[in-house]
């Protein structure tokens, strides 16, 4: 277009015509387009991250919270491990003592001519069980010849002993899994109302099945005990360094996956449960190996470095774990506080009067620690150790019983304090007060007529007792009878003060948003999801009809999904270890 025919090619294009003043004035402002002007503009190009200030804030954030990360969860494991210990020692201090109250009341009530009282009650009933269980299990586990066992599997290959100690832990889990719902059916089954006296034969099959969960169980964890024995005795130390490995795995499996807040509350109880019997199963390997080298205690301090690795190794495994699951599915480390304020609500629950299950059943059931399997390999473990000879010898063992029960009682003491704290902190205290609802029958005898309640079980509903106390001054024997619903002494719940708003409790629904036809002044209505409290799931409630003009709905009606409360976690069937 020129007219001069070198020109058209390397002039710029622009709607089909050329520009040569402005390629002109180009080559004059950058006359050398070469390697010098590109690394010239690399060095000194700038840019901006104010325009892109939310996802930075929310990085750092992220960050922040991974930092936080091994604060808040080992506040929640050292509480857990507490938890834990205290169902562990209820088994050795205070079960015998309760076994024996309840067999002296045994003989002692035929004497007293109370012919039409119980004999024993559900939960004197279920201690006895305990007890015996307890007993036969551990006669049982006396055939077993630990120390054969010991050199049948050290003369195992090294990945063979792998494979073996995987397959133990995923046995363990089922055993846990499985080894409560045995345990509740065998109570449920001896203290249930009966019609007729030979309705009680159902109890024997159950017993024999409970007898034969804790003795496999018990003897599933000796052979884990004896598998960690020989890798702490191996020469190398090979079996060792694979089993620690083992623990990096977990990682893998678990922080690749979608997390929701409620699947995160399980793998926390298992991660309690896991680390608790890690602890026991390394006292049972040092008394054995103290036992094998004549209690020297040199000996002692040849196997604490073993030790310190493999408790090392557990805590930042657990550590890496729930800071990337938490990074990754953005959840924040305030759940963390949310957990242990439902452990500490379980416990707290557990020392009414109304309570339905026992503390250590419930820990069981929330963690997957059943405490009879290991209660009975301790012992046996103890007793094969220590010879207890002359009169010294078993004053010693008094002592030491002695100071168990104290640890015991200071141990709970100290629990329930903190666990009181957590629970006011929350602001979960009004819950304290509602009794669980009554379960739904099963299917196939949901239209015959409902069994008797047994003796002292009151069938009010959970918000009898606070409608009594502000109906009139004629209802003041109900009123001090809810007063006095716990052992703890709790006050009665105060009727001048406004219901708390949804928003203030950490377990309420997502949606802080009021219903606005709402009453703040009208009874609340008890939430059904409650329903999971006595061995059900959650029920759907009917739809409600609309209220009359006169009448308006309670302020605790509201559309809540499936599984939200952390404290409606099927809690008869969770052992922390299945991951919906």
């Amino acid at each position: 277009m020129s007219g001069q025919t070198g020109v058209a090619p390397v002039l710029p294009e622009n709607l089909g015509f050329y520009d040569l003043d402005t390629v002109r004035r180009e080559r004059r402002r950058d006359p050398d387009p070469s390697l010098t002007h590109f690394l010239s503009a690399e060095l000194t190009r700038g840019y901006f991250l104010e325009h892109n200030e939310a996802q930075f804030r929310e990085r750092r954030e992220k960050v922040y919270t991974c930092m936080r990360i091994p604060k808040e969860l080992e506040k929640l494991m050292v509480f857990g491990f507490f938890l834990c210990l205290d169902a562990f020692l209820y088994v050795f201090t205070l079960l015998p003592l309760r076994v024996l109250l309840a067999l002296l009341r045994v003989v002692t009530l035929p004497c007293c001519g109370a012919r039409g009282s119980r004999v024993l009650q559900p939960a004197q009933v279920c201690d006895v069980l305990k007890g015996l269980i307890l007993l036969l299990c551990f006669s049982m586990m006396t055939c077993v010849d630990y120390a054969m066992m010991y050199h049948l599997i050290r003369g195992q290959s090294v990945i063979k002993l792998y494979i073996i100690y995987n397959m133990l832990e995923v046995a363990d889990r089922l055993f846990s899994s499985f080894g409560q719902d045995i345990l509740d059916a065998l109570y449920w089954t001896a203290t249930e109302p009966k019609e007729r006296k030979r309705d009680s034969i159902g109890v024997l099959p159950h017993f024999c099945m409970a007898v034969c969960y804790v003795f496999l169980h018990a003897l599933l964890i000796m052979v884990q005990a004896s598998t960690l024995n020989v890798a702490f005795n191996s020469h190398n130390k090979s079996l060792l360094t694979i089993m620690m490995s083992n623990n990096f795995v977990e990682i893998k499996g678990s922080v690749f996956k979608k997390f929701e807040k409620n699947n995160l509350f399980q793998m926390s109880n298992s991660d309690i449960k896991e680390r608790f019997t890690n602890y026991i199963l390394l006292i049972i390997v040092c008394l054995r190996n103290m036992e094998q080298f004549s209690w020297n205690p040199e000996h002692l301090w040849v196997l604490c470095p073993d030790v310190v690795m493999v408790i090392t190794s557990e805590v930042a495994v657990d550590i890496i774990k729930h800071a990337f699951i938490t990074k990754f599915n953005d959840i924040t480390a305030d759940v963390y506080s949310e957990y242990r304020a439902s452990l500490a609500f379980e416990l707290v629950s557990s020392r009414q009067k109304n309570a339905y299950t026992d503390y250590s059943d419930s820990v069981a059931r929330r963690m997957g620690f059943i405490p009879l399997p290991l209660a009975v390999l301790l012992i046996r473990v103890v007793m094969s150790s220590l010879k207890v000879q002359g009169a010294l010898a078993y004053c010693c063992v008094f002592l030491c019983y002695l100071g168990l029960v104290s640890l015991k009682v200071l141990n709970s003491i100290v629990l329930l304090g903190k666990s009181c704290v957590y629970v006011k902190r929350a602001k979960m205290e009004d819950k304290l007060f509602d009794r669980p609802a009554p379960s739904r029958p099963p299917p196939g005898r949901a239209d015959q007529e409902p069994s008797p309640a047994p003796p002292g079980v009151d069938k009010t509903p959970a918000t009898s007792c606070r409608a009594t106390s502000t109906s009139t001054s004629s209802s003041s024997s109900s009123s001090s009878s809810c007063s006095s619903s716990s052992v703890t002494s709790q006050p009665p719940p105060r009727t001048d003060l406004p219901p708390p708003p949804p928003s203030s409790t950490i377990l309420s629904d997502p949606d802080p948003t009021p219903d606005p036809t709402t009453d703040p002044g009208s009874d609340p209505t008890p939430d059904p999801s409650l329903a999971s409290d006595a061995g059900q799931p959650p029920a759907t409630p009917p739809p409600e009809d609309p209220a009359p003009p006169g009448e308006e709905a309670g302020p605790d009606i509201r559309v809540r999904g499936a599984k939200k409360d952390l404290l409606e976690i099927d809690r008869f069937t969770i052992c922390g270890n299945r991951i919906d």
